[in-house]
């Protein structure tokens, strides 16, 4: 690598980490929106408990 290419490595990072430091935000504001979404485990571990209820039997 030359160092004549560095002064312009720099700007690029930075735009990248902004950018991902913008798109986790938004993503963690849109959880907050919807709290239903976020609750994914819940018909799966009920499923398995009726599955185990009727196992029993």
């Amino acid at each position: 690598m030359t160092y004549g290419n560095v002064p312009m490595i720099i700007p690029c990072l930075a735009t990248g980490y902004l950018l991902t430091v913008y798109l986790l935000l938004l993503l963690a504001q849109r959880q907050v929106k919807n709290p239903e979404t976020r609750d994914i485990s819940t018909p799966k571990e009920e499923g398995l408990g009726q599955l185990s209820a009727t196992s029993d039997q």
